[in-house]
């Protein structure tokens, strides 16, 4: 019978077995799986945290292209996206005036 954990065979397994029960005793071998489930434990969950950062770093890396191809197609970068509305809001002001006509411009600095 072979055993796939590292390509031991389950003789090697109850060798090791062996020597661990002779050096550490029979006292100490159930707090040797409790520390070592432990260790284990936390490498999964630091593993899954890493992950996590991971993809989200990427998500969010993602969205920042999508966000910049966006801009392009509108015709908007983030260098003149507040210079263009400035720009429109000063075309329209003297617009406004001219369209009044002169007459209410008088009315209305009286």
């Amino acid at each position: 019978m072979t055993l796939l954990f590292f390509d031991f065979g389950s003789g090697e397994i109850l060798l090791i077995l062996l020597v661990v029960f002779l050096v550490f005793g029979p006292d100490k071998i159930p707090e040797l799986a409790r520390n070592l489930g432990k260790v284990i434990n936390d490498v999964k969950r630091a593993s899954e945290d890493i992950k996590t950062e991971i993809n989200k770093e990427a998500d969010r890396k993602e969205r920042e292209k999508k966000l910049e191809e966006y801009k392009k197609n509108i015709g908007l970068d983030d260098n003149n996206a507040d210079v263009e509305a400035k720009e429109t809001v000063e075309e329209e002001k003297p617009k406004r005036i001219i369209d009044e006509g002169p007459e209410n411009s008088e009315k209305r600095k009286s």
